[in-house]
């Protein structure tokens, strides 16, 4: 039997989005001495956005499948001579901020999950 709630679900989309972003931004970083290797990265809050949407949709009766996160380059990066243009400055940044993020969102999860447990458990 599964047990899950809407907060989970919110939950479980956003850890995946940020799992998600988190590979694209270590990648960035392996490639670091690619050249003509172009910083990609995902508007986070956009695509959070329409994968809630899409659970909207869902739970409508809607069932088209999910596309996975669109993939964009990054603007406005300085180009080393070889077209290079990753940072590493800002994917450190930007995978430190997606850290504390994740971590915000699994202790949010862990407090729901106790939360339906002391629910499940109230009668005793």
């Amino acid at each position: 039997m599964e047990v899950t709630t809407p907060v989970a679900d919110e939950l479980a989309r956003y850890l995946t989005l940020a799992t998600d972003r988190m590979q694209l931004i270590s990648s960035n970083m392996a490639n670091v001495d690619t050249p003509g290797y172009r910083t990609q990265d995902i508007d986070f809050a956009g695509e959070f956005s329409r994968a809630a949407n899409h659970a909207m949709a869902e739970r409508r009766g809607i069932d088209e499948p999910l596309a996975a996160p669109k993939v964009v380059e990054v603007p406005g990066l300085l180009e080393r001579p070889d077209g290079n243009n990753v940072s590493m400055d800002r994917e450190s940044l930007e995978l430190a901020k997606l850290q504390l993020q994740f971590r915000t969102a699994t202790a949010l999860l862990k407090s729901e999950f106790a939360r339906v447990s002391d629910a499940i458990h109230a009668d005793k």
